[in-house]
């Protein structure tokens, strides 16, 4: 695999997304992986636990490393069928405006039906 997505497997919102996302990924092209799950910490060690908490990350395959809005536009790049959502991130002020919702939703996802420990 070239790319690992982690996400934060106590939040039921972050994991509701990554499971259609792994329906859709038939060919199995993206590793998804919880950030609670052993070893991930050791695995990449230059993300720090703040940073899996508040956001996704995306680690290619030379360890370069997006997280929350910009792991989104990334992913889209490089999942086929996500090819064909990514040239929205071409239009002006799309990157900041989805920056801005991804930081909204992940501060609020407790309201979206996520666990008690997304509230602190």
């Amino acid at each position: 695999m070239k790319y690992t997505l982690v996400y934060d497997g106590d939040c039921r919102v972050c994991t509701r997304s990554v499971n259609v996302l792994r329906q859709m990924d038939k060919a199995r092209a993206i590793e998804i992986v919880p950030s609670q799950a052993p070893g991930v910490m050791a695995r990449f060690p230059w993300i720090s636990p703040a940073d899996f908490a508040e956001a996704i990350q995306l680690i290619g395959p030379d360890r370069e490393t997006w997280q929350g809005a910009a792991a989104i536009e990334k992913l889209l790049g490089v999942w086929p069928r996500g090819r064909w959502l990514a040239w929205l991130y071409r239009i002006p002020f799309a990157r900041r405006l989805a920056d801005k919702v991804y930081r909204w939703f992940a501060r609020n996802r407790y309201r979206f039906g996520c666990a008690q420990h997304c509230k602190r």
